[in-house]
């Protein structure tokens, strides 16, 4: 009896699939950069294509043009939120150690600590060229320290910023070319393929403008009523605040109630008064004026539930990479079940 043989196509099949998943475990450990670079370079593609008309139609130098601008406007961003991040955990972990609830709303506005607690608790806004640069120093060696202990290695952090700045290069300036490529030979459907790639990008843009943006947005109106009202560790309170205000139902109320309270039990009642009314009227109001605002630049097709569930299971899945991952993972799995349920499209009829 003669035992059947694979074709070499089948053959094919499975040396294809092989090779697939080894590329795949080769590049996971930077797959999360590749991603978040995948995003980056599809929202400055606006300002690629404005540069690329200046400087008359040289794409690679207005690409290059487009990620030093990036460059100029985000990186001091990231250095502050990685400070102020590091402070909100100590923060987190103080409050934790306190005992009773009467314990953690007095925590919340004592101006105890601040030094070895929260080294930005005494904010104060720079008045000088010397301030600022005492600031800048400040918060660089934090984020430089969180950095460190995020990635392991100075070796590894430029690693992982190459391979950020280059993937995001590539995709300005080929990313057209890839995307043709990746359509002609996808498994799926061009249909499908098209649908997952729009909910691959909308993913990304829903993630770093609308949900980063309401949040943040909140986060910021926060902190000036925290510094305006003289609470302790403002900064930490504002980057919790825009934190709870994904949270469901609750919302950013789960910081701000508290600080009132604590302030309002510590004696403090006319800033209590005023922090209450501020939270319930303009902080809390934001997420309602502002999302529709944000929505008509992008718009993240995820429940609030379901958004609250994939950020933080994925950060717990994933660790800090999960806060893109999770997301993404979950809406892709979405779009790919609404496909599942849609009717198949008969085949075109032969001449």
């Amino acid at each position: 009896m003669n035992t059947p043989v694979a074709s070499p196509r089948q053959a094919l099949f499975w040396v294809a699939l092989a090779l697939c998943a080894g590329t795949l475990y080769v590049s996971l450990p930077l797959l999360p950069v590749l991603i978040l670079a995948a995003w980056i370079a599809a929202l400055l593609r606006p300002w690629l294509d404005r540069f690329a008309k200046v400087l008359k139609g040289r794409r690679r130098a207005a690409a290059t043009l487009s990620l030093l601008m990036f460059l100029f406007v985000v990186v001091p961003l990231v250095f502050i939120g990685i400070s102020v991040s590091s402070s909100a955990a100590d923060l987190v972990g103080t409050l934790s150690q306190t005992k009773g609830a009467r314990g953690a709303l007095d925590a919340i506005v004592s101006t105890s600590g601040d030094a070895s607690n929260d080294p930005l608790g005494g904010f104060k806004m720079p008045s000088s060229p010397q301030e600022f640069i005492e600031l800048g120093q400040q918060y660089g060696a934090r984020a430089a320290g969180v950095l460190s202990s995020v990635f392991g290695a100075a070796a590894r952090t430029f690693i992982a910023l190459f391979i950020f700045f280059g993937g995001a290069y590539v995709f300005l300036t080929d990313g057209p070319a890839v995307w043709g490529w990746f359509k002609r030979y996808s498994p799926l459907a061009l249909r499908h393929t098209e649908r997952m790639g729009a909910a691959f990008q909308e993913t990304g843009r829903g993630l770093l403008i609308g949900v980063l943006l309401t949040s943040g947005t909140q986060g910021v109106l926060a902190t000036i009523a925290y510094l305006a009202l003289d609470v302790p560790r403002a900064l930490s309170l504002g980057l919790l605040t825009g934190v709870a205000s994904l949270v469901p139902l609750v919302g950013s109320g789960l910081i701000w109630v508290p600080v009132s309270i604590g302030l309002w039990i510590n004696g403090y009642h006319g800033r209590a008064l005023i922090m209450a009314g501020v939270g319930a009227l303009v902080i809390s109001m934001a997420d309602n004026v502002l999302r529709p605002v944000y929505a008509r630049f992008a718009l993240l097709q995820l429940p609030t539930f379901l958004l609250f569930i994939s950020l933080f299971g994925g950060l717990a899945a994933f660790g800090p990479w999960g806060a893109l991952l999770g997301p993404l993972v979950i809406r892709l799995t979405l779009e790919a079940v609404m496909l599942l349920k849609e009717p198949v499209e008969p085949p075109l009829s032969q001449g």
